[in-house]
């Protein structure tokens, strides 16, 4: 407990640093692409592009474009089979891939190379520092991560591929070992349920877990229903010492995991059965007494989410871990029940697009320090991935700045996204698995809209004209699922994991869309030919307005 302490009081100098650095974001953020840019000039793609002869904020937005991933897939594809020089500099090394929903048909791999490691361990030092200093209670207790396996698959290169949280687990200093609870083969388990449930048996053994650490709430929800819904079997292993047998894993993993089950423990065992005869139920608030705080996302499309975590969990603080995805680590909130978070300036070099200029032909484009408070930004970064000006489509509001640098809460994605639970749909993706059904089922539809539903969980509703038999509906609707889980591989982890339903069918009436498109051209006074329907829609109010046309607007 002291030498916890006392590392967290030693360490906090990266938190003092981290807000220097917010008091110079301007020139901060200009040293740091140029010290990436001489960094990768020596490249393929840096010598093709001419960076080293870019000497100012201009030359490199004259020299290069604003461009989604797909304009560096052909040099990435390279680094995969083992040409780092592709897109790398002599001091850059890659460590492995993040792999995340793309825009198109394939997956994106995000290079994770030596420096973005040490800039996104870093940021994440921040948070958990300022975290634990402010909740100092969590130094005695322990501390439930969940993380994913960064090996799951291999490039022609050899360069592992997964997710960059399990890198991070494995690297982690020994200290905090004396915290975190769950062991690092946990990520090696491949089936979602198995996982869940061995996370389970390791953390109800146990009355002393703080705090939570999971990006999604509904992934918590879930773990709270799992824990209720095999208690009698979490009772038991935990009564025999055991880890049940129905929990599916490799037999590497299950001998790697049986040295951390530990003893029989009749008395938790009565405890907990104890507990769920006298409640009715098996709760996170009842076995882990002692949780004082969840760190999830509680903003934008989380938020609703947000009171069933505190059914399942009790009267805890949320400490929201920021703005991130697989391109990097973007925001870092300081305060308690926020999800705003103050721009980490000292990792990668960040531009905004006003959000009405998004997808114009020359949008105004500025840096952290010029944006407007209560105004809202699509976010372009620059990171050591050596993927530059890279528009991820996600969309901010800034609401104030610490120093020079914005403190940014997340909105949505952008028009042609829709992302519930970091599914991260894509419009062509939808478009694509929707006509792919279609063929499957000799089925034409001359219009279609894929809208979200809020719902426990959420779901997405196909809507199209005309009658289709209850049949008909469900195989095509689960052809659909399948397409989009071939393509994006965010929507088939959230499937597969219980966090969203599979696509729902909804006919509407004939001439549904002739009065939708009607309206929208009354209201925006564009032409027949400007006009394009919306194939997928992010806007959750939508069905609701398309069943009460007097709502459309």
């Amino acid at each position: 407990m002291i030498e916890r302490r006392l590392y967290v009081a030693w360490k906090q100098h990266i938190v003092r640093r981290f807000r220097r650095n917010a008091q110079r974001a301007a020139s901060l953020q200009r040293e740091l692409l140029f010290e990436k840019l001489r960094r990768e000039a020596d490249s393929d793609f840096g010598r093709e592009h001419g960076l080293d002869k870019i000497r100012t904020v201009e030359e490199f937005r004259r020299q290069l474009p604003l461009a989604n991933y797909e304009y560096y897939r052909p040099y990435v594809e390279r680094v995969k089979n083992g040409d780092v020089r592709a897109l790398y500099g002599p001091s850059t090394k890659v460590l492995m891939f993040a792999m995340t929903s793309g825009t198109t048909s394939a997956s994106k791999y995000i290079p994770v190379t030596n420096h973005f490691f040490r800039e996104y361990r870093r940021s994440w030092n921040v948070w958990g520092l300022n975290v634990y200093k402010n909740h100092p209670e969590l130094l005695r207790l322990k501390t439930l991560q969940f993380s994913s396996d960064w090996q799951q698959t291999r490039t022609p290169g050899g360069y592992y591929c997964g997710n960059i949280s399990g890198l991070a687990a494995d690297t982690r200093p020994w200290i905090a070992n004396l915290v975190f609870m769950l062991p690092t083969a946990i990520n090696k388990i491949s089936d979602a349920e198995s996982k869940q449930y061995t996370a389970l048996r390791l953390a109800m053994a146990r009355n002393d877990v703080g705090i939570a650490i999971t990006a999604n709430p509904l992934t918590l929800i879930g773990l709270a229903r799992m824990a209720d819904q095999h208690k009698e079997s979490l009772i038991r292993d935990i009564h025999n010492g055991s880890l049940s047998s129905h929990v599916q894993m490799k037999d590497e993993i299950r001998r790697k995991l049986n040295s951390r089950i530990g003893k029989a423990d009749p008395r938790r065992a009565r405890e907990l059965e104890q507990m769920a005869d006298r409640e009715g139920h098996l709760w996170p608030r009842d076995y882990w007494p002692q949780m004082s705080v969840l760190a999830i996302w509680t903003g934008a499309a989380m938020a609703p989410y947000v009171p069933q975590v505190q059914e399942y969990f009790g009267d805890v603080t949320f400490r929201d871990h920021g703005l991130s995805a697989s391109e990097g680590r973007m925001t870092t909130p300081l305060e308690a029940n926020c999800s705003a978070g103050v721009l980490d300036v000292s990792t990668h070099y960040f531009e905004f697009i006003p959000e009405e200029e998004h997808g114009s032909p020359n949008p105004t484009i500025l840096e952290a320090h010029e944006l407007e408070q209560d105004r809202n930004y699509f976010l372009v970064m620059s990171t050591s991935s050596a993927l530059w000006r890279h528009d991820i489509h996600d969309v901010v509001k800034c609401v104030g700045f610490e120093g020079q640098a914005p403190i940014l809460d997340f909105m949505n994605k952008g028009a042609h996204y829709s992302s519930m639970t970091g599914e991260k749909l894509s419009e062509n993706q939808v478009v694509n698995a929707v006509r792919a059904a279609m063929r499957e089922f000799e089925l034409k539809f001359e219009f279609f809209t894929l809208a979200p539903v809020f719902g426990d969980p959420p779901h997405y509703e196909l809507l199209v004209e005309g009658d289709l038999d209850a049949t008909v509906k469900q195989q095509f609707a689960e052809a659909i699922d399948r397409h989009l889980a071939e393509m994006n591989c965010e929507y088939d982890n959230r499937i597969e994991t219980g966090r969203m339903h599979g696509t729902v069918i909804r006919s509407l009436p004939p001439g549904s869309w002739t009065a939708f498109h009607n309206e929208v051209l009354s209201r925006e006074g564009a032409s027949l030919e400007q006009f394009k329907h919306p194939c997928l829609t992010n806007k959750l109010d939508f069905i609701d307005r398309m069943q009460n046309p007097s709502r459309v607007h």
